[in-house]
């Protein structure tokens, strides 16, 4: 195994903004953890620490083989039940970072500023931040060094489309979720980059990776692996 480590974050969400249930999406952490846990070790960290909020409807929605034993790994299990709070998380313990999607992110990850200053410092140092579907949504309060212009102005990037978004209950950017990720990333100064609906899509710019949706999670586990060899 390598000595590199590798900072997974988690949202603390329970519920988006009407109240409905939300967290962290079973497969998006579960396929990026078994593509790099053999390689690298693995710590979490959450906005308010301790068990990190699972989304249900991704255990039910999600039945291969990794998932299901995400859920009965003890090792994977405790990664999840007991996160560091990012307010005490140094960037200069990890060799990257990343964030976890799940709607739960569009709530508290991406107006937290502890995670924001801690993006920062891992961009700074020119480490490897990552994060996939909803996971970006981190990103929005962090930006390049003594700069107001975000991580994310002048590269490509992508995360859960609109068009994805409208296929779900969750479309309301109004009295669901606070904003789009899409229009957000490219507000942000991002240039969005879009694959087919439900496929896997993964992109590497300026020290920045994120994939797609829940079917490029695995992908991008193993790009972050192959980015820190």
């Amino acid at each position: 195994m390598s000595t590199k480590s590798i900072l997974f974050i988690f949202t603390s969400a329970e519920k988006v903004l009407n109240g409905m249930p939300t967290g962290w999406y079973l497969p998006e952490a579960a396929h990026p953890y078994y593509a790099l846990e053999s390689s690298f070790k693995i710590d979490s960290a959450s906005p308010k620490g301790g068990a990190a909020p699972i989304d249900h409807n991704s255990v039910e929605m999600f039945k291969d083989d990794e998932s299901v034993k995400f859920l009965s790994d003890p090792k994977a299990q405790e990664l999840v039940k007991n996160t560091k709070k990012i307010s005490e998380v140094k960037a200069d313990d990890y060799d990257a970072i990343f964030v976890v999607g799940g709607h739960g992110p569009m709530i508290d990850l991406a107006q937290d500023k502890d995670l924001a200053k801690l993006l920062e410092a891992f961009y700074a140092s020119k480490k490897i931040v990552s994060a996939v579907c909803h996971g970006p949504a981190a990103f929005n309060l962090a930006n390049k060094p003594n700069s107001s212009e975000s991580i994310l102005s002048g590269i490509q990037a992508t995360g859960f489309s609109n068009s994805e978004e409208a296929q779900t209950p969750y479309n309301d950017f109004v009295n669901i979720l606070p904003f789009s990720l899409e229009d957000r990333i490219a507000e942000r100064g991002g240039s969005y980059v879009k694959g087919d609906d439900w496929g896997v899509k993964v992109v590497y710019d300026g020290g920045v990776l994120t994939g797609q949706n829940p079917a490029s999670a695995g992908a991008l586990g193993q790009k972050l692996k192959e980015l820190l060899a």
